[in-house]
């Protein structure tokens, strides 16, 4: 065993072992659409005196805090996103409505002079009305009322006109509730201003001091969501035009202890800086995620053990070994998400299973370069072509991995909501699996090598002889590209159809994209769809559109509707269907869905750009070009594929489209690779005769990493349920197609741009970028452990 290899085995059991004391020791952070629960995300709007920017954003937050604490809900999260968003999370809070209840008063606290009795009937609400039930902007009494004709009840229920607002909760400090034993005063509240806030409180009530005691106007209105909560007269001693300091402000009255708490609170917790507006409400039952997880687990379970067998009846021992090696990615990876604190979400949970597939791409590079190795010196030793095998097969390794975690980004920076967590599993998942593959399967493979056994027996190695795929490509010698023009013929046909399908079915997007609702409910009794329409149409739910979704149960979709508008759809399925449960609720406003419409489409094109750009810079421009004409070819034919089907384009949607973005682009790689590696060796031969050399060299990686991840993917598109089945599928065709297109689009396109190109064929043995080899021998240089000597 040489010391470099001693060092990776090490490296690896320690990495393992860490890894182990973490799955043990360490839960995994559930997101709410596995552990149950309501996620609302809150847009924080501009009012004609506050900006929604960060600070105002991070004020409502607190506030907003403040209000969930202590109502008791258990462990809420809430975090500010971007600007002027904020997004909570209330584990197992399963009625929208009482979310809304515990978040939902969104008025923003005013404090009013009193101008005297209203002769007018008071400014009330409707009798019955949920001011937290429409997801739309909450009046602002001090910018919205007219200031002239506000009247609102006080405490007795006598109206009131009231002046304009001259002070906001945004100035409230504090506000406290105390007991004076001493001066017999009983429970009052304090008040705390900031600083100008302070001053404008002084002048208010210097203001009202003016007026005689008794007097309505020497009062102070205290208004919150268009209510008065308290409306104290100024004490008699405070003189006109003086006012009340910001420290010295108590309100007293025959408060109980529960009252002063709760005006405390009032004051304190309702003080909106800014009004908010819910644009997106998703609700998950307990029973959805947990039938998540155990699908998937089954999924990666079934898909891994198909994996690790079909690899190792291609490569043989050292396919074991890469299959020992997977096992190995699975635990770390795995540790890495639980000790970085990632949430697992559904569609992360899903890049997770994917990546196990998708792991042994770079084991597969590996040992056909090995093969190859064996197959060109027969005579060399098995660990020397071993070690040339994973020399010469890096700079793929590298172009490949570094085009996916490209797409994690983009999924991660562009995506929304549990999007994010995908990208960020699909990250992680893709840099374990290059330490799996290049310490723990190179440290593995390296000692097998060494010992006697692996060597005299040649054939139990997996490596020492060609494969059979390889071997029957090369003896029939297809002349794959003397015609170029007729395979881009075919793409442009098949684009064609998928172009065709979005013009005449259309494209069916998600809620998420247009704006609306989807409930999800499961009854006791069946219920067929043709009974549900009939039932919600006559029950005034009309426009509501019943398909069936999982075992039996009924997906709702709808435009705009509230929380109590939810509730009375639920009550009249019911009335068919006997105890009906809400499985799935998504709500997405209107001004968000089209906001996630138009991000999709950034992201998209942004994933062709910098896709692009960094094949430009890794490649020549002419095969950039053709990737990124491939890639745009699978991106067209999945999308077409959908609207012939019928199924919906959602956000988990976008994030297999941009996960086959990444694998179409690494592909394209391996192939170019080979063309530039041999082009540059034979800078004289035509390049389609390179092309059809590199395409037969590189199919068997192809099919063999292709076979992995469609194990993963035929798993959980069969076990996954309705949740993981569309984003399985789309997966499923992005693979085929983009196995087809790295071949039969992109190639083509190249030979037909060369053949304009003025760029001469590329210097033997000189690579662009930092992965470049060394020297200008190619592949012809000396072997890692020859050293020279010849007699």
């Amino acid at each position: 065993m040489t010391r470099a290899t001693a060092v990776r085995a090490v490296l690896a059991v320690a990495v393992l072992l860490v890894s182990v004391y973490i799955s043990l020791t360490m839960s995994p952070r559930l997101g709410l659409d596995l552990q149950g629960g309501t996620r609302i995300v809150l847009q924080a709007r501009d009012t004609a005196t506050v900006e929604a920017d960060r600070e105002t954003t991070d004020r409502t937050l607190e506030v907003l805090r403040q209000r969930i604490d202590s109502l008791g809900v258990s462990e809420p999260t809430l975090t500010r996103s971007g600007e002027d968003r904020i997004i909570v999370e209330l584990p197992d809070v399963q009625d929208p409505r009482q979310a809304a209840e515990v978040i939902g008063r969104t008025a923003q606290l005013t404090f009013h002079a009193v101008e005297g009795p209203a002769v007018e009937e008071p400014d009330e609400k409707p009798s019955g009305s949920d001011p937290t039930a429409d997801p739309s902007p909450t009046t602002d009494p001090g910018s919205t009322a007219d200031p002239d004709g506000l009247t609102l009840s006080d405490e007795q229920g006598r109206a009131l006109a009231l002046g304009p607002a001259r002070l906001s909760g945004a100035g409230v400090e504090d506000a406290t509730a105390g007991f004076d034993a001493q001066g017999g005063a009983g429970w009052s509240v304090s008040l705390e201003f900031r600083k100008d806030a302070g001053q404008d409180w002084k002048r208010l009530t210097g203001e009202a001091a003016c007026h005689p005691a008794g007097d309505d106007r020497r009062r102070v209105a205290i208004v919150l969501d268009e209510k008065v909560i308290s409306s104290p007269q100024v004490d008699p001693s405070v003189g006109c035009k003086v006012g009340l300091p910001s420290g010295a402000t108590q309100i007293t009255g025959s408060f109980s202890a529960d009252e002063a708490r709760d005006l405390a609170l009032l004051i304190k917790g309702g003080a909106l800086p800014v009004p908010v507006e819910i644009v997106e409400q998703r609700t998950v039952g307990p029973t959805l995620g947990a039938a998540a997880i155990d699908a998937s687990a089954r999924a990666a379970l079934i898909g891994a053990a198909a994996t690790a067998l079909f690899i190792t009846l291609v490569y043989r021992l050292f396919g074991a070994l890469a299959a020992v090696a997977l096992g190995a990615y699975g635990v770390i990876s795995y540790a890495a998400l639980v000790a970085l604190g990632v949430t697992l979400t559904l569609p992360g949970l899903a890049g997770f299973v994917l990546a196990i597939g998708m792991a042994v791409d770079a084991n597969v590079l590996v040992f056909e370069r090995a093969r190859e190795e064996c197959a060109e010196r027969p005579k060399r030793s098995l660990r020397s072509a071993l070690t040339t095998g994973f020399t010469k097969a890096w700079s793929a390794v590298a172009d490949s991995n570094a085009t996916t975690l490209i797409a994690a980004g983009l999924l991660f920076f562009l995506g929304s909501g549990p999007v994010k967590g995908f990208g960020v599993t699909l990250a992680i998942g893709v840099i374990a699996s290059m330490f799996s593959a290049l310490v723990i399967a190179r440290a593995l493979t390296e000692i097998a090598a060494s010992t006697r056994f692996v060597s005299d027996y040649r054939s139990v190695n997996g490596i020492a002889r060609p494969g059979a795929v390889r071997t029957w490509l090369v003896r029939k010698d297809p002349q794959l590209f003397r015609k170029p023009v007729r395979w881009l013929v075919v793409s442009v046909a098949l684009v064609a159809v998928a172009v065709a399908g979005i013009v005449v079915r259309g494209i069916d997007l998600g809620v998420e994209f247009t704006g609306g609702r989807l409930v999800e409910y499961s009854t006791s009794r069946p219920v067929d769809v043709e009974t549900a329409r009939d039932t919600l149409a006559a029950a005034g739910f009309g426009d509501a559109e019943v398909t069936t979704a999982g075992d039996g149960d009924l997906s709702v979709r709808t435009g705009k509707l509230d929380n109590d508008g939810e509730h009375a759809l639920r009550t009249a399925l019911a009335e068919e269907g006997g105890e009906t449960t809400k499985v799935r609720d998504e709500l997405i406003g209107p001004s968000l869905g089209d906001e996630l419409r138009r991000n999709a489409l950034i992201a998209l094109g942004v994933a062709v750009a910098v896709q692009l750009a960094y094949l430009a810079v890794r490649f020549r421009w002419t095969f950039a070009v053709a990737s990124v004409g491939a890639m745009v070819h699978d991106v067209i034919l999945v999308v077409g594929a959908f609207a012939w089907l019928g199924r919906p384009v959602d956000g988990i949607f976008l994030a297999a489209l941009l996960t086959v973005i990444g694998y179409s682009v690494n592909d394209s790689v391996v192939v170019f690779d080979r063309v530039r590696e041999l082009w540059g060796a034979n800078r004289r031969t035509p390049l389609d005769t390179i092309a059809r050399r590199a395409v037969l060299q590189t199919v068997p990686r192809t099919v063999n990493t292709g076979m992995g991840a469609l194990f993963i993917l035929a798993a959980l598109a069969v076990l996954g349920g309705d949740s993981l089945a569309d984003f399985a599928l789309a997966l499923l065709i992005g693979i085929c197609v983009g196995t087809w297109s790295s071949v039969f689009t992109a190639v083509p396109g190249a030979i037909l741009l060369e053949r304009n190109a003025t760029t001469p064929p590329p210097v033997p043995g000189k690579r662009k970028g930092k992965g470049a080899a060394r020297g200008r021998q190619g592949a012809s240089r000396r072997d890692p452990l020859d050293n020279g000597a010849r007699v």
